[in-house]
């Protein structure tokens, strides 16, 4: 039985008090502007960073993504975006009042001397419109409101910098400053670009967009920073005027300043609303059948002419963006809660994140038309390798797709699948990924999957059947049921006995032979297959298939039994280990039942005894363990208050104020200190609960 002193660790909360309310909790980092790859802007938090306290950060450990505001009311000047240092000038900082996020806002408010500055980040998820959702831009909205009840004079201010450009401050950025009667928008771009290129996780190539309505008296100007902020502090205007001695970023590190003028205000004022983007084209290299290399581009261009154009729809879409925004985030709440407090919590700050590291491509016709019937979606192995459509990063990320839109995870798998059923291509186990280098696409036929052969195929198989049962849509099982059945037998030769398979968790507790968990899955893929060729019409092979699962099941459990104890062991033989059988979640999600009640209980009531004060490790032999499978766990046990165990032990961890990285999957379970990987889209795993 759990001890009350670990049952208080367990419920405590974070360290230290803020000054400002935090709903639903203060997390290591807020998402401010989370849309793509590349662009993913952060607010650290740590144990509680106000957002005039730090420069917003790219996703990376320590790369900034510098981002300024500044409000000046009745002549008197406040920050309250950013950390800038100004020199001869010192505005005053505002006072934050609150903090909140939703699956899809991060909001803010806080008080500049007689109002109170309303700063909303939107990310919109709009997981069933590919154009919108392909977009790769997000909004800031800044609203004003008095609290005296007096008119006063209002002006307000933002700039980004060039180091949303590229990953290495020393390159050079050119950029241009254009206008129409309804936009006013700022490009900057690297001076020589690299297409298809990295450099600290950075693209080094496509252009950085920073925009806002041509209304509200609005002024604009590029420039050094400090000339561009004390010239708004001075005048509470801009001059519309643009440097063009284009330079290193981090030569007196050029800004990109746009300002309001909204003159006399006695109430709260509508938005001001401010859009950034990073845009890249094509997006990605993908190796297409016959092995060319095949150029896409992103979803949106099919509906649009030129980015002013997508820009000018983006920002007039702000009010129907946040009105689809708040009906998604009242449905994740809703949904969540019924759960409990603790997981809507983690489910939204999950959202952003996880969908932020996809995009949504189309390829051009023979005669140059977009081919919008020719839909790929990619997913970039953000914090682990950058690889693309990494098959155990999309499995574990998969039921946020399943939630949102089972379609967006089909046409993951469909880039994969393509791959391997061209005839160049290995057909006798699912790969580990489709290249090395995001963003290109360009797998060589290398063989190294074959030692991730049963972990790759079985999750393959897995997310395959459940879209098709969650959907009820079976053309991609038709399309490469041939290729699903070459890959069978991998599964019947090796998914009992593992032997020296590698798996998923290999990376963070170590190699281990004939792992328990592991053959789990192989099991399950086997049985999926059962499912698959039954829907297919091949009787024959799905009762075959069937009955070998239900043999494997049987000789895996005297197997994976512990001598000394009521648990399963890690890997065959070794009774005194054990481990997170969270791939026990697959037979729950395909509704399978394939293992029996008894194993569900047995491990239910063990987790109990070997949880720490952060939650249950991933095995015996360390004290690591993982957000995600410990979700996935939560959906596998057999009351209430283990499965509460899981939840509370994630959102302990995540406000416990030990970090200020982007929500990060591994962590000490002892002691709540997290691991290196931050912003990855595995925290899509969170959802697995509302899956099921």
């Amino acid at each position: 039985m759990l001890s009350i002193c670990f049952l208080l660790a367990l419920f405590s909360t974070a360290r230290g008090t803020l000054d400002w309310t935090t709903t639903p909790f203060n997390p290591p980092s807020l998402p401010l502007a989370v849309r793509s790859p590349y662009l993913s802007a952060w607010l650290p938090q740590g144990n509680g960073t106000a957002l005039n306290s730090a420069w917003p950060s790219f996703w990376t450990r320590g790369s900034l993504a510098g981002w300024s505001g500044f409000i000046i009311v009745d002549g008197t000047a406040y920050n309250f975006l950013g950390a800038p240092y100004i020199g001869g000038s010192t505005p005053l900082k505002a006072v934050q009042r609150s903090s909140e996020f939703t699956a899809t806002q991060t909001i803010f408010v806080l008080s500049a001397g007689p109002v109170d500055v309303k700063v909303t980040f939107l990310s919109p998820i709009e997981a069933t419109d590919f154009v919108k959702q392909s977009i790769p831009f997000s909004y800031m909205a800044v609203s004003v409101i008095p609290t005296d009840g007096h008119s006063h004079i209002v002006q307000v201010y933002s700039d980004i910098t060039a180091e949303w450009t590229s990953g290495d401050d020393t390159k050079v950025v050119n950029w241009t400053t254009s206008t129409t009667t309804d936009v006013v928008t700022h490009q900057i771009q690297l001076e020589y670009p690299s297409p298809f290129s990295e450099v600290d996780n950075h693209a080094e190539y496509g252009s950085v967009f920073y925009s806002t309505s041509n209304a509200f008296n609005t002024t604009f100007q590029s420039g050094s920073h400090d000339d561009l902020r004390i010239q708004f502090l001075n005048n509470g205007r801009l001059p519309n005027s643009r440097d063009t001695a284009f330079r290193p970023i981090e030569d007196g590190w050029p800004v990109f300043g746009l300002a309001h003028d909204l003159g006399h205000i006695s109430g709260p004022t509508a938005p001001i609303v401010f859009s950034v983007g990073h845009v890249r084209d094509p997006v990605i290299r993908y190796i297409s059948p016959g092995g060319g290399i095949q150029a896409r581009s992103l979803y949106f261009w099919s509906h649009f002419l030129d980015i002013h154009d997508v820009i000018s729809f983006f920002l007039r879409d702000y009010h129907n963006a946040l009105s689809g925004a708040m009906l998604l985030d009242s449905r994740v709440q809703r949904d969540a809660q019924k759960i409990s407090t603790d997981y809507a919590a983690v489910v939204a700050l999950s959202l952003r994140q996880a969908i932020g590291a996809t995009e949504i491509t189309i390829s051009r016709s023979s005669d140059g038309s977009w081919n919008t019937s020719d839909v790929l979606v990619f997913q970039k192995d953000i914090s682990r390798d950058g690889s693309v459509n990494t098959v155990d990063t999309i499995f574990a990320t998969w039921p946020v797709f399943l939630y949102l839109n089972p379609t967006l995870g089909k046409y993951l798998l469909e880039g994969i699948l393509r791959y391997q059923a061209d005839e160049s291509h290995p057909k006798g186990w699912a790969v580990h990924d489709i290249g090395k280098n995001y963003p290109n696409a360009t797998k060589s036929n290398d063989l190294q999957d074959k030692a991730m052969r049963i972990e790759e195929t079985g999750n393959m198989l897995i997310m395959a059947l459940s879209y098709a049962q969650k959907y009820r849509d079976y053309t991609q099982l038709r399309r490469y049921g041939a290729l699903f059945d070459q890959w069978t037998p991998t599964l019947i030769n090796d998914s009992l006995i593992t032997g020296s398979q590698v798996t998923n968790d290999d990376p963070y507790t170590g190699h281990l032979p004939n792992r328990t968990n592991l053959a789990i899955k192989g099991i399950i893929g086997i049985k999926a297959m059962s499912l698959i060729t039954g829907i297919l019409g091949y009787e024959d092979k799905s009762s075959t298939y069937s009955e070998v699962a239900a043999r494997y099941v049987e000789h895996w459990q005297a197997l994976s039994a512990s001598s000394i104890g009521q648990h399963l062991t890690l890997n065959y033989g070794n009774s005194s280990s054990w481990g997170l059988t969270y791939n026990l979640y697959a037979d729950k999600l395909l509704k399978l039942n394939l293992f029996p009640e008894s194993v569900y209980k047995m491990q239910t009531e063990w987790y109990k005894t070997v949880a720490l004060p952060f939650g249950v490790p991933l095995d015996s032999r360390l004290t690591y363990t993982k957000t995600d499978w410990q979700i996935w766990a939560a959906g596998t046990v057999t009351d209430i208050a283990t499965r509460d165990l899981f939840i509370a032990s994630v959102k302990k961890y995540a406000a416990a104020g030990f970090s200020d990285q982007p929500f990060g999957d591994l962590y000490d379970a002892n002691n709540g200190t997290a691991g290196d990987f931050r912003a990855r889209p595995v925290v899509g795993g969170h959802l697995a609960l509302l899956v099921l």
